[in-house]
């Protein structure tokens, strides 16, 4: 009888063993599944479509400011790259999104999956603030000359969608200000060449930026007329907003010209893009998604030439 009872009782203790164990299984799933879905919403915040905006000028300064191929892969210029790549996409997004969820909310391009409406949490916000602290580094492996340029890039990239500046919101301040996309390249340039860039390719990249980002608020026109938001875009409308990237693509075409004429006649594809969008029956909407595509070609093209001039041809082809 006293076996009896004595077995009862280790089998209720085992019963609630394992419901413990199951229990604890299932917190641990739980908080598993909780971090991926961190670690996916942030890959999405980034906007893995556009990283190579910020991690493409930093190529092409490299391979125009180096004087020999071997400069090419340092450990510095590795890490320019790979700060810029995501860690900063991670800065420039999650500040942006932090102080326009309420304007997303009717912005039906952030529905997707391609861009979603901020939901982020404490582990969250503390990977944008890790990502800014980050950035940080950046001065204590490049030299002064390159400063300037991070730290115009921090001012800037932070000032777009943060109040006090928020230069989002003031047409053609927010044109303008989008110049943040040209400076890690010329922070590059500077680490790898120890001087400047040319003033005619930084005036090119920047207005090259002002075009970009005016181009792809024209689908945001409505949602941010209807959130009563003002900017280059809702300002002029789709019409005189595609003559003003038109004006910005021929400006920066004509700069990258005074550098090179190889340059300009590269980036004449961008006033071909916008007048070919604005003549045609193309949904912009559907456009802006292929923008990143044209900038990586384009992109691409400018980091070869400048590998070429280390490197010719003929030592490929040989």
């Amino acid at each position: 009888m006293s076996g009896t009872v004595t077995g009862d009782a280790h089998d209720v203790m085992d019963g609630r063993d394992e419901d413990a164990h199951d229990a604890a299984d299932e917190r641990d799933g739980d908080v598993h599944a909780d971090v991926r879905d961190q670690l996916r919403y942030l890959l999405v915040l980034s906007r893995p479509r556009f990283w190579l905006y910020l991690a493409g000028p930093v190529a092409v300064g490299v391979t125009y400011g180096i004087a020999d191929v071997s400069e090419l892969f340092t450990p510095t210029t590795v890490a320019l790259a790979a700060y810029f790549l995501l860690p900063a996409n991670v800065l420039l997004y999650g500040v942006n999104d932090v102080y326009d969820a309420e304007i997303d909310e009717l912005n039906p391009k952030k529905a997707g999956e391609r861009e979603t409406r901020w939901h982020g949490d404490r582990l969250v916000v503390l990977a944008v603030v890790a990502a800014g602290l980050l950035g940080a580094a950046t001065f204590a492996i490049t030299p002064p000359a390159a400063w300037p340029y991070l730290a115009g890039f921090f001012v800037l990239a932070v000032g777009y969608s943060a109040p006090p500046l928020r230069f989002k919101t003031t047409p053609f301040l927010d044109s303008v200000s989008n110049g943040l996309y040209v400076l890690p390249g010329a922070a590059a340039y500077a680490t790898v060449a120890g001087t400047h860039p040319p003033a005619a390719a930084l005036l090119g990249a920047w207005l090259w930026t002002m075009g970009m980002h005016t181009f792809s608020a024209i689908p945001d026109i409505e949602p941010d007329r209807e959130a009563g938001i003002r900017t280059t875009a809702t300002v002029l409308g789709e019409g005189r907003t595609y003559a003003y990237c038109l004006a910005c693509w021929v400006g920066a075409a004509a700069a990258f010209a005074a550098v090179d004429v190889r340059l300009g006649a590269l980036l004449a594809v961008y006033p071909a893009f916008v007048s070919w969008v604005a003549l045609s029956s193309i949904d912009v909407a559907r456009a802006y998604w292929w923008f990143p595509g044209v900038n990586t070609v384009v992109g691409t093209l400018l980091a070869m030439g400048g590998l070429w001039r280390v490197y010719p041809l003929w030592k490929v082809v040989g």
